[in-house]
C-alpha cells in the first residue's frame, strides 16, 4: 500500500534569476524550478507550497514549503538529493517528513524580514544584486527612531501596494531591529552594511519594502518620526514614502512554535512583501 507523505524543505535562494518564488507563465520561477527537480527525482507531478511568495529578485536564507509525496525516498534524502538537481542559486538547507496537517504557510505564526542596504561610496560587485546602494546624507538614529513608531498591531494600508480591497490590512509587527553587519566580502575591514530586520505574524503586498523605502527617507531628512505616525494613521499608501528595490530584500526565517494549533486566519497569511 502507497503511504503519502508531508515533506518540508528549508530553502535558501538568491533570488536574481527568477521571476519571484511563484510559478509564472513562461518565466523561471523559484517554486517551478524545485518542482521540475522534485519531478525529475520522483517521476511526480507535485505542487510545492512556501511560506512566503516572494517577489522577483527578492532572496531567502529560510524560505520554507512543503508538498506531498508517494515516493520511497526517505524525506531526510530529499536535500541532498535535490542539491544535484537544482542549479546553484538554490540550496536545500533540510528536508524532513512533518505531519499531514502541517502547511508551510497557513502554520507560520511569524516570519522575519531583512533589508540590506550599502551607504559607502563603492559596493563590492558581486553585493550589488544583494543590497540597496543608497548615497549621502544618511541619520540612522533618526531611522531607527522611526522605525519603533510601527511596532505593535495596526493597519499598515500605507505601507501595502493593494491586492484586494476585501483583505484585512492589519499586522503585528514584533520588533524592528536597526543594525550594521560586516560586509561578507571582505571589500575592506570598515564595509559595513545597514540592516533592518522586520518580525510580524505576516507581512501585505510590498510591506517590507514600502517601510524601508520610508524610512530611508525618514533618514535623509524629508520626512520626521511624527510624518510616520501620521502616515501609517492615515491608512493611504500616497502618505508614506518609496517603496525600496527588491534586490535588498531576504526572508530570514519563519517560525512554527506552536504549530500543532494550525490555524488559516487571514491575519497571519502572507502575500509578498
Amino acid at each position: 500500500m502507497t503511504t503519502l507523505r508531508n515533506v518540508r524543505l528549508t530553502i535558501a535562494y538568491e533570488g536574481t534569476n527568477y521571476a519571484g518564488w511563484q510559478v509564472q507563465p513562461e518565466q523561471s520561477s523559484v517554486q517551478g524550478t524545485i518542482e521540475g527537480a522534485i519531478e525529475r527525482l520522483t517521476g511526480e507531478t507535485i505542487r510545492i507550497h512556501g511560506a512566503g511568495r516572494t517577489d522577483a529578485g527578492v532572496h531567502a536564507i529560510g524560505q520554507v514549503a512543503h508538498f506531498h509525496t508517494e515516493s520511497t525516498i526517505p524525506p531526510e534524502r530529499f536535500a541532498p538529493a535535490l542539491n544535484r538537481e537544482l542549479p546553484k542559486d538554490i540550496i536545500i538547507h533540510d528536508s524532513r517528513e512533518v505531519p499531514d496537517e502541517f502547511h508551510a504557510r497557513y502554520s507560520a505564526v511569524r516570519k522575519q524580514y531583512r533589508y540590506l542596504i550599502d551607504t559607502a561610496e563603492l559596493t563590492p560587485p558581486a553585493m550589488r544584486d544583494l543590497v540597496w546602494r543608497v548615497h549621502g546624507a544618511f541619520d540612522e538614529v533618526t531611522l531607527t527612531e522611526a522605525a519603533t513608531r510601527l511596532i505593535g498591531r495596526h493597519d499598515f494600508s500605507a505601507f501595502e501596494s493593494k491586492s484586494s480591497p476585501d483583505e484585512d490590512s492589519c499586522r503585528t509587527v514584533q520588533d524592528i531591529v536597526v543594525s550594521r553587519v560586516p560586509s561578507a566580502f571582505g571589500w575592506h575591514e570598515n564595509h559595513e552594511l545597514l540592516a533592518i530586520a522586520i518580525t510580524a505574524d505576516g507581512f501585505l503586498y510590498n510591506m517590507v519594502r514600502s517601510i524601508v523605502g520610508t524610512m530611508v527617507e525618514v533618514a535623509q531628512g524629508r520626512w520626521t518620526t511624527d510624518d510616520v505616525t501620521r502616515m501609517l494613521k492615515s491608512r493611504d499608501r500616497s502618505q508614506a514614502g518609496s517603496t525600496a528595490p527588491p534586490h535588498g530584500l531576504c526572508l530570514m526565517w519563519v517560525d512554527y512554535a506552536g504549530a500543532d494549533q494550525l490555524h488559516c486566519e487571514a491575519e497571519s497569511q502572507e502575500i509578498v512583501p
